[in-house]
């Protein structure tokens, strides 16, 4: 039989989430900047600034990979901090107006500039074709779990909505988490640039993954 949990039990359970959540508010916000940092960069536009200077060959010959880029790149940090006022309690509970408008802002990004170019620029990542299988996965599971999010809260499933919305910010979160295991990697191992892509490619959104479906399953995230 499935043994309820006591008082203290769910309180201490509480707690733990309380400090779960304000940790990750911490180190969102604190990445967050450094994403917003990183995309500055870009600013104005050019065609041989940061990652562009070791992609000068698709820049030089695919006409449309640079504004595709710059579409991905821009893009990536709206749907950052759109995702993420998606999972606020309060404003769910206060402000349900804004928060379905920041959720149509982010499902709008997402579905038509963030992943479709994430697609086509992972066709061309670095790496050889284990990165660019990996990046293309990520891309069409990010347009996916984003449109049947939407597709289940035209059903009234929010339950089942909520999850996937969370399935999708795990795979937006990737901006961030490959990133850091690029540091991590270089830092401790020291292996072969093309090494680094090829295993940061899916180390940078696996994991999420990983972690949400398993925090979901302990119903560690949900809409109460």
């Amino acid at each position: 039989m499935h043994k309820e949990p006591t008082t203290n039990e769910q309180m201490l359970l509480n707690i733990r989430i309380n400090y779960f959540r304000l940790a990750w508010l911490l180190l969102f916000f604190f990445f967050f900047l450094l994403m917003l940092q990183i995309t500055l960069r870009y600013l104005p536009i050019s065609d041989d600034v940061a990652f562009l200077q070791i992609k000068q060959t698709e820049v030089e010959g695919i006409k449309l990979y640079l504004p595709i880029f710059y579409i991905h790149v821009y893009s990536a940090i709206f749907v950052l901090l759109a995702g993420f006022t998606q999972f606020n309690k309060t404003l769910l509970n206060k402000r349900p107006k804004l928060h379905r408008k920041l959720g149509y802002l982010y499902v709008l990004v997402v579905l038509l500039f963030a992943a479709p170019s994430g697609l086509f620029i992972g066709f061309f990542a670095n790496g050889g074709l284990i990165a660019k299988a990996a990046f293309s996965i990520l891309a069409v599971l990010w347009f996916w779990f984003t449109l049947k999010a939407v597709l289940l809260a035209k059903k009234q499933q929010f339950k089942a909505h909520y999850h996937f919305m969370l399935r999708s910010f795990a795979l937006t979160c990737s901006a961030i988490t490959l990133r850091l295991w690029k540091v991590i990697l270089v830092y401790l191992f020291h292996p072969a640039p093309m090494d680094v892509y090829q295993i940061i490619a899916w180390l940078g959104w696996i994991p999420n993954l990983l972690l949400v479906e398993w925090m979901i399953r302990k119903k560690y995230l949900n809409l109460k």
